[in-house]
C-alpha cells in the first residue's frame, strides 16, 4: 500500500470512522442481553488499561474452550455483567465499576489453573485494584480502591457477589451466556430479563423464568462434570505445573499471561510440547472416567473443586419455599460426580 493512502491526504480534512469497540465508543450494546450502555468517563478510561484490555484473550469458558464452543472471551463476560448492573442499577457507579474489574485477577483460561501454586484470582484481583494502571485511574475518577474492594467482598453481599447460594449478576450472565453458545437458550435473554429482579442483592425471577435458569444451571453443572471440560482442564493443569517445574517461569509470572502467551509457551518447552500438541489437535484419544483409577491404570486422577449451582428466588421467595420441585433439581446435582481418571489411549 502507498504510504501516502496511509497517511491522508493534506488538502483534505479528516473525518473519522465509526466505530463500536469499547474505549473508543462512549455507548456499547450488550449483544446477549441486547442492553445499551452509556459509558461513564472512569469506565471508559478502564477499559483502556491492560488488565481489562488482557481479558479480550482469555477463554471465559477455560480449558473446555479447546473442546466446545465456549469460546467468547472474558472481557465479553465482564461487559455482560457491567450491562446487567448498569439494567438493574444505572445510577450506583461503584458497582458499575466493581463489575467491569471483578475478573482482572483471572489467570489464562479463566478458572483452569486455580489453586496451582496457590494462585487464586480474587486476591490477585484485589492486589490489581491496589496498582498501576488500576489505582490511578480510580483517583482520577474520586474513586477508592478500598471502595471497589469492599463492593466485591462478600459482605454486606451485593448482587455481584452474594455468597449465600444465591444467584448474583454474576453467575446469571454466566449460566446465560454459556446457554447460549450450546444451542439450549430457550428463552430470548432480552424477555428473560424482563421478567428479573433484585431482591435481597439476588435475582429473582416469576416461577416460568425461575425454572428456566434452573435448567440452565443444571447444564452447566452437567457440562462441568462431562469429558468436555474434565478432560481438557486435567491436561492443561498437568501441563502448567511441568512448566512450572522444569523452566524459569513463576507462578506469578503464569498468572498475568494470556491464553496465547500460554500456549506459546508449551509449544516452546520441550516437557510440555508434544501433549500440549495433542489435547488440541488429537483431543479424541483422551478418555475419562468417573473415579479413581484402580491400581496399575496409567493416567492420572483429578478432583474438580466446585460445582456452581446458585439458585434464583422465585417472587421473592428462597426457591426451597416457593418451589420445592426446582430446589430438588438443584439438590440432585450433589450426586454429580466430582472424581476422575484421565488418561490417553
Amino acid at each position: 500500500m502507498d504510504q501516502s493512502s496511509l497517511q491522508g491526504s493534506g488538502d483534505a480534512a479528516a473525518s473519522p470512522v465509526p466505530t463500536h469497540v469499547v474505549g473508543l465508543s462512549p455507548v456499547f450494546t450488550d449483544p446477549l442481553w441486547r442492553i445499551s450502555v452509556c459509558l461513564n468517563p472512569v469506565e471508559v478510561d478502564l477499559l483502556r488499561t491492560e488488565p481489562l484490555r488482557r481479558l479480550r484473550f482469555v477463554a471465559h469458558g477455560g480449558a473446555s474452550a479447546i473442546s466446545t464452543l465456549q469460546s467468547y472471551s472474558r472481557l465479553e463476560h465482564t461487559l455482560g455483567v457491567l450491562a446487567l448492573v448498569a439494567h438493574f442499577r444505572p445510577e450506583d457507579e461503584l458497582l458499575r465499576v466493581a463489575a467491569l474489574l471483578h475478573d482482572i485477577g483471572h489467570l489464562p483460561l479463566s478458572h483452569t489453573f486455580e489453586g496451582i501454586s496457590g494462585l487464586d484470582h480474587h486476591a490477585i484481583g484485589l492486589q490489581l485494584l491496589e496498582t498501576d494502571p488500576i489505582r490511578p485511574v480510580l483517583e482520577k475518577h474520586g474513586i477508592s480502591a478500598g471502595a471497589v474492594a469492599a463492593a466485591l467482598a462478600a459482605q454486606p453481599p451485593s448482587p455481584l457477589t452474594n455468597r449465600s447460594g444465591l444467584l448474583n449478576l454474576d453467575h446469571l450472565d454466566s449460566y446465560v451466556r454459556s446457554g447460549r453458545a450450546a444451542g439450549r437458550l430457550d428463552t430470548d435473554p432480552a424477555v428473560m430479563l424482563g421478567r428479573l429482579d433484585l431482591e435481597e442483592a439476588a435475582v429473582s425471577a416469576d416461577r416460568e423464568t425461575a425454572a428456566s435458569l434452573v435448567d440452565l444451571v443444571c447444564a452447566e453443572a452437567r457440562l462441568h462434570t462431562s469429558w468436555d471440560n474434565v478432560g481438557p482442564v486435567s491436561v492443561v493443569r498437568r501441563l502448567a505445573g511441568q512448566l512450572l517445574d522444569t523452566t524459569p517461569l513463576t507462578p506469578a509470572r503464569l498468572a498475568r499471561m494470556t491464553d496465547p502467551q500460554l500456549w506459546s509457551a508449551f509449544d516452546s518447552c520441550a516437557a510440555t510440547r508434544a501433549e500440549s500438541s495433542m489435547i488440541r489437535y488429537e483431543p479424541h484419544r483422551l478418555k475419562v472416567t468417573a473415579g479413581r483409577a484402580p491400581g496399575g491404570r496409567s493416567g492420572g486422577d483429578f478432583s474438580l473443586r466446585k460445582i456452581y449451582r446458585s439458585a434464583p428466588l422465585v417472587e421473592g421467595q428462597r426457591m426451597e419455599k416457593a418451589a420445592p420441585e426446582l430446589a430438588a433439581e438443584s439438590d440432585a446435582l450433589r450426586l454429580l460426580p466430582t472424581e476422575f481418571h484421565v488418561w490417553w489411549s
